[in-house]
This record gives structure tokens, sequence and C-alpha cells, in this order.
């Protein structure tokens, strides 16, 4: 079984080119101590995709494939990644929710970790992926934000400064499984394309479409807006692949064809 593949960086969706000597009826694969998303272009071709997590450490890392009798052990390499870091001063009840407010932010958490966990194990996407708003991404993904002293999570997606009211669409096929008001990310879409790639839209004005929903690439799931622990109005898109945080515009880059 020949592997082809090349060396990324945290945050970064790579694609692996599998080549059987035969036709297979199933490949699996594993890296980062989770089952990848593998699916099938030609009888003797597959194709896996990866997500790197924006904080996998450098190095050399074991991709394990499974085809039939056949076993290969691929050594994907990550590179070193410097992320940006901004220091902010901002009204501390902006950083700290009021205590009232703490037993819906664990609800919230709870209700996204399950669908992260619950992704269809079928690929729904088909063909390209693309923007869900025409206009450039102008947040850097994987920014380390330290407010009034206190370091928080990295930013895990990519912001749009579109203006409020524009349309939102969904980059690809899938089902809509969150339509919600949620605290931190206000009105906010969960799509499932399937096979362990999600993504999330947050802070809309409005919501379009409901739970269950099936949607195409193109389907406006709703308006961009200010709602939620926002300073002003833009979209933020999120792209989990089988648990990791990647950069919404690497899928765009390898998920072109």
């Amino acid at each position: 079984m020949a592997v082809t593949a090349r060396s990324i960086q945290p945050g970064e969706v790579v694609v692996l080119t599998l080549t059987t000597s035969s036709p297979i009826d199933e490949l699996r694969v594993r890296a980062f101590g989770r089952d990848q998303t593998a699916f099938r272009k030609s009888p003797t071709e597959w194709r896996a995709v990866i997500g790197i997590d924006l904080e996998t450490k450098p190095g050399r890392h074991d991709v394990s494939i499974v085809a039939g009798a056949d076993r290969v052990t691929h050594l994907l390499t990550v590179k070193a990644k410097s992320f940006p870091r901004r220091e902010l001063k901002v009204d501390p009840a902006f950083v700290n929710p009021p205590p009232e407010a703490l037993a819906r932010i664990k609800e919230d958490t709870a209700r996204l970790n399950g669908v992260w966990a619950s992704s269809s194990t079928a690929v729904l996407w088909a063909g390209p992926f693309v923007r869900p708003v025409p206009d450039a991404a102008n947040s850097a993904f994987g920014t380390r934000s330290v407010f009034n002293g206190e370091p928080r999570n990295p930013h895990s997606g990519a912001d749009f400064s579109s203006q409020p009211g524009t349309p939102v669409k969904s980059p690809n096929a899938g089902r809509v499984v969150l339509a919600a008001d949620l605290y931190f990310t206000g009105n906010t879409v969960v799509i499932d394309h399937g096979a362990g790639l999600l993504s999330l839209f947050a802070h809309l004005r409005a919501i379009t479409v409901r739970e269950s929903d099936a949607v195409t690439g193109g389907t406006v799931i709703g308006e961009v807006g200010a709602t939620g622990r926002v300073t002003g109005p833009h979209l933020h898109w999120t792209v989990r692949l089988n648990g990791a945080r990647v950069d919404p515009m690497s899928l765009l880059a390898v998920l072109a064809t």
C-alpha cells in the first residue's frame, strides 16, 4: 500500500492519498489517538483527511493505516508554529461571567461536547468547501489572548468582519445538529458534514435553519450579527475534525476539489 503525504503545522488539515494494489472494501486510519476520516476515491485509491489540533506538539507522529490484511505505519511530521499573542484591557465584567450565568455555561458546554462527539460516520459533504461569507478573514487562528493579565484559550476559528445582516451560507452539504442561543457564542448553528467534520457558526443575528435540517453548499443558515459575548458584529467560524481544532482556511485549501 503506497502512501503520500507532506509536513504540516498545528491547525492545518492534511489529506493523505492511499493507493492499494487491489480494490478493498474498508480502510481504517488512526492518528493522534483518534480515528480519522477515510473515504474511497476509486477502486484502488482512498483519501484520509486528518486534522492537526492547534496545540499538537511538533515532531514525528505515527499514522496507523489498516487495509484488509495490510498494516502500514506512516510517520507524519508536524512542524513548530508560533501563534500570535495579544494583551487587552477590557471591562472585567466582559472577562468573567456573573455567577448566575455559570449553570447555563456548564449546560452549553455539555451540549456542545455532545455535538462534537456525535458526527455521522458517513461522508455528507460533496465537492469543494467554500467561504460562508464573501469577506476575507480578519483574525488569526490560534491567537493567544490575555485579558487584563488573564490568559485565555487560543482562538480556535476564523472571524469575518462582515456587515450585520449579511447572509451566512453553509460551506458544504451536511445536517444541522444544533441551532440555538448559547451564552458565549449567541445564536449558533453547527453543521455536521459527516465523518467527524463539523462547522460551528457563532454570533448570528438570525438563524434560518432548524436542527435536523439537511443543507447543501450555499444554503443560507443565518445572518451575521453580534449576539453572545462579543464587542461588535462579525461571523465566527469554527471547524472540528475528529476532535481536532483546525483552521477553516486550511480546510478550504485542502478540500478544494
